[in-house]
């Protein structure tokens, strides 16, 4: 069984830091593409962040630098640092993994962590 679990969110003000953990467990043979996805209240979920294994990332435009997203293979976790948040970052933010637990990768997702950023 497969878990993937996200914490670190909170309340933070304008121009505030806050840093995401994500831990994926299980007894699967091989761990992918990880991300970081977002859904801000009446919106679509849309991405934030995604790292390879090798270590290649994507940021979304809106990102524009502000985000850094790391791993640790070893560890099956990655963070998201968010720097100069603004309050439309205010969402709950998830993390997804393709895991495989034999040849094809399915995309796993946990529950959320709420990020608000408000005076």
């Amino acid at each position: 069984q497969v878990q993937i679990v996200e914490s670190g969110g909170g309340l933070v003000q304008p121009g505030g830091s806050l840093r995401l953990s994500c831990a994926a467990t299980g007894n699967f043979s091989n761990l992918y593409i990880m991300s970081w996805f977002r859904r801000v209240p009446g919106k679509e979920r849309e991405m934030v962040a995604e790292i390879e294994p090798e270590g290649d990332t994507e940021y979304a435009d809106f990102v524009n630098g502000r985000f850094t997203i790391s791993r640790d293979n070893a560890k099956r976790m990655i963070w998201l640092q968010m720097n100069d948040l603004e309050p439309g970052d205010t969402a709950v933010y998830y993390c997804s993994a393709a895991i495989a637990f034999d040849a094809l990768p399915s995309f796993y997702w946990g529950q959320g962590t709420q990020v608000t950023v408000a005076h």
